[in-house]
């Protein structure tokens, strides 16, 4: 039998796992969707989905990887016996697999940003950090794609040196650094004259402000920062070990990650106010707000990229679980197979995503559904395909798995937790998530 890969420590399996659940949801995309959504308002409806819905999930999510200890596209036909239930985890390699695709699109965005800062300070230049346009950045369309490709051969990489020598060392050293940084940014944005509207924007929720677009989108950006519906979290808890307690794990991931969400929030909306941009500048927003927060600094050419570094090892910690999925399923555990499966993963990830990357230039004029090819294949995966798989596995720990088995696996109950949780899962969140579905497509 091939021996299955596994956390070594609690310690690496939950910043394996935060750092897949925070990456690029809680630092590029929350704030401008809470930009474009109302600020405090939607702030407001992130954080109750994320402790009511999310939460509850992210622990029955963790309860069948640790349960099954296998692939997710076997996990299920191995817990209930039922063959055709498997579509929940291909629905989840589909949903990792567009999501990689237009992940890579930030993350060489973000490539790109670190080589024109290394360039100014390389050759003393004397530009500002803003000097460097977002929009000409993502209107060339032969370094955006150059810059995706080396963003996915760095995941690659890491992925194929596995769980132990790749994953968790990785994770170990890039979010604490992540942390500690991303304060020192709000208490610089804090600073700046004119913060305190951008202040009150992201933390005052104003009723009129709510609307049924931003509930949906509150949710699916509560879905997408947990990597919830994709059963990615289920891979990672099926690398547990017995003695790891999946509660702790996933309150200390939620916290984390509203913690993230919140700081990013703080080191944006502050600055945004003080130099004069809209809330709703959408998906840039972060890279064109930054560059003159860090203008203002003394070595901020320096610290920009410091910065920027740390971004990248957020996004690549999201990737990382991304590319993990699929080769997981498709290695089967079976460990000898992996660096060639990733690689070929990989490839085929890179081809599928360049509309992705060219919807900002040469197909930026390619429009429908929900926007540009980029913004179809988001609302896909954040609206559609995760809350689904999330609906499939819901349903099938409420009403498939056994309930004694379900109390062994939740471990220490000293609190009396499992009942309302249970009743959580097999009654309250399949409606809710149905309900969503039925409101989204009316």
């Amino acid at each position: 039998m091939h021996k299955q890969s596994q956390w070594k420590s609690s310690t690496g399996f939950i910043l394996a796992s935060a750092g897949s659940a925070i990456g690029l949801g809680a630092m590029w995309k929350f704030p401008y969707m809470a930009g474009v959504n109302g600020g405090g308002a939607f702030l407001l409806m992130f954080l109750v989905f994320t402790i009511f819905v999310g939460l509850p999930l992210l622990i029955m999510e963790f309860t069948v990887g640790k349960m099954g200890k296998t692939y997710t596209t076997k996990i299920y036909e191995k817990l209930t016996q039922k063959k055709w239930l498997n579509i929940i985890g291909w629905n989840g390699n589909l949903a990792v697999f567009i999501l990689f695709g237009f992940y890579s699109v930030i993350g060489g965005w973000i490539i790109i940003y670190i080589f024109n800062v290394a360039l100014q300070i390389i050759t003393f230049s004397n530009d500002t950090l803003s000097a460097v346009q977002f929009e000409a950045v993502i209107g060339n369309p032969w370094l955006t794609i150059a810059g995706q490709g080396v963003f996915i051969l760095l995941t690659m990489v890491i992925v194929m040196m596995g769980v132990e020598k790749g994953l968790e060392k990785a994770s170990k050293f890039m979010m604490p650094l992540l942390f500690i940084f991303l304060i020192i940014i709000v208490i610089k944005s804090l600073s700046l004259d004119g913060a305190y509207e951008g202040l009150k924007y992201i933390l005052q929720p104003r009723l009129e402000d709510i609307t049924m677009e931003g509930v949906l989108f509150a949710l699916g950006q509560s879905f997408f920062t947990l990597s919830l519906g994709t059963t990615g979290m289920i891979t990672y808890a099926s690398y547990a070990s017995k003695e790891m307690t999946i509660k702790t794990s996933a309150v200390s991931i939620v916290a984390m990650n509203i913690l993230v969400s919140v700081l990013a929030g703080l080191a944006i909306f502050p600055a945004i106010a003080a130099f004069g941009y809209k809330p709703t500048e959408g998906p840039g927003l972060l890279f064109k707000v930054l560059p003159k927060v860090f203008d203002q600094m003394a070595m901020g050419q320096e610290f920009y990229l410091i910065f920027l570094i740390l971004f990248l090892f957020a996004a690549l910690t999201s990737s990382i679980s991304l590319l993990e999925l699929n080769v997981s399923n498709f290695t089967k555990n079976d460990n000898s197979k992996r660096k060639p499966v990733a690689l070929y993963a990989s490839l085929l990830v890179f081809v599928i995503s360049i509309p992705a990357t060219l919807s900002f230039s040469i197909l930026k004029g390619v429009q429908f559904a929900a926007g540009t090819i980029f913004d179809n294949m988001d609302f896909l995966v954040s609206n559609i395909l995760m809350p689904l798989g999330a609906l499939g596995t819901t349903l099938v720990v409420g009403q498939l798995l056994n309930k004694d088995d379900l109390k062994t696996h939740f471990g220490n109950d000293k609190f009396k937790l499992f009942m309302p949780w249970y009743y959580l899962v097999k009654f309250v969140l399949p409606v809710v998530i149905i309900l969503i579905f039925i409101v989204q497509f009316i």
